[in-house]
C-alpha cells in the first residue's frame, strides 16, 4: 500500500557500491529504514546529499510492516537545513542528535507530537545565527519528556542536587550515588525549565557545558538501558569547548 509521510533523516550507511541505507524517524510509522539503490553512482549521486543528518523529507512509500527495510518510491525535500550543512558546529550537532535519535527512537512507534517538536528544533536551529552554543543541551532536555523520564522540576532552591535514578531535585545526596552535584545540577535544573529557543541565556564555560552535557547523557543512560555509546560526543565536546 502506497503511503505518504514526512521523515527526518537521522543517519545513512554504505549498503553495496551504490546504495545506501538512510534511518529515518518518520511522522506516521515512527523510525524505518530505507534501502536506496544508486544513490552512490555518478547519475544519483546529487541526491546524496539529501540523505544527510536533519533533512526533512516527503516521502512516497510502499510500506509494509513486515519489511525491514521499507522500498521508498519517491521522494521530494520538505525542508533544507542550508546552515546546518555549511556551518561545522551546526553539521556536528546534527551528527550527534542523528546519532542519539537513532538510537533512543523505537523502530515502528510513532509518535507525532515528538516528530514535531524535532522537526520545529531543526528548522528553528538552522535558522540562528549565533547563541546556539546550548542548543544540543536544551533539545536533549525537552526531548526527555517525550521519551517518558522529564524530571520533576526544581521547586526550592534548597533542592541543589538531582537525583538521576529517580528524576527529581533533592535537598540532600541521595545513597544510591546516581546524583550530580550542586553547580551542575542548578546548570540542568535551569536547562530542564527552559526551551531551547531561550537556553542561550543560561550562561557557560565550556568545561561547565561539556559536564552538563555528559551528566544529562548519563541521565539518559539511566533511563534507556539500551542506549548505545555516542561515538561523535567526544567531538561535538571539543566543538563547543
Amino acid at each position: 500500500m502506497v503511503e505518504k509521510t514526512k521523515g527526518i533523516i537521522l543517519n545513512q550507511i554504505k549498503y553495496t557500491d551504490s546504495g545506501i541505507v538512510a534511518r529515518m524517524y518518520t511522522r506516521k510509522f515512527g523510525r524505518q529504514s530505507f534501502l536506496i539503490r544508486g544513490m552512490r553512482n555518478k547519475k544519483a549521486g546529487k541526491h546524496n546529499i539529501l540523505f544527510q543528518p536533519m533533512f526533512i523529507l516527503d516521502l512516497e512509500l510502499n510500506y509494509k510492516v513486515s519489511r525491514e527495510m521499507q522500498n521508498l518510491k519517491d521522494f521530494s525535500v520538505s525542508f533544507t537545513p542550508y546552515d546546518i550543512c555549511s556551518d561545522i558546529r551546526k553539521s556536528s550537532v546534527a551528527i550527534f542528535l542523528g546519532e542519539v535519535l537513532t538510537s533512543v527512537l523505537k523502530e515502528e512507534s510513532p509518535h507525532e507530537e515528538m516528530f514535531d517538536y524535532i522537526e520545529e528544533f531543526i528548522i528553528y536551529f538552522d535558522k540562528c545565527k549565533d547563541g546556539f552554543a546550548n542548543f544540543h543541551i536544551a533539545f536533549l532536555a525537552g526531548l526527555s519528556s517525550y521519551l517518558g523520564f522529564e524530571p520533576g522540576l526544581q521547586t526550592d532552591d534548597s533542592d541543589s542536587f538531582f537525583d538521576m535514578k529517580n528524576g527529581l531535585f533533592v535537598p540532600v545526596p541521595p545513597v544510591h550515588g546516581n546524583y550530580a552535584n550542586e553547580e551542575i545540577s542548578e546548570i540542568l535544573a535551569r536547562f530542564f525549565s527552559a526551551s531551547y529557543n531561550t537556553a542561550n541565556n543560561i550562561i557557560l564555560t565550556g568545561s561547565l557545558r561539556n559536564e552538563a552535557l555528559e551528566t544529562l547523557m548519563s541521565y539518559y543512560s539511566l533511563h534507556l538501558p539500551g542506549l548505545k555509546k555516542i561515538k561523535s560526543l567526544e567531538v561535538l565536546k571539543e566543538v563547543f569547548s
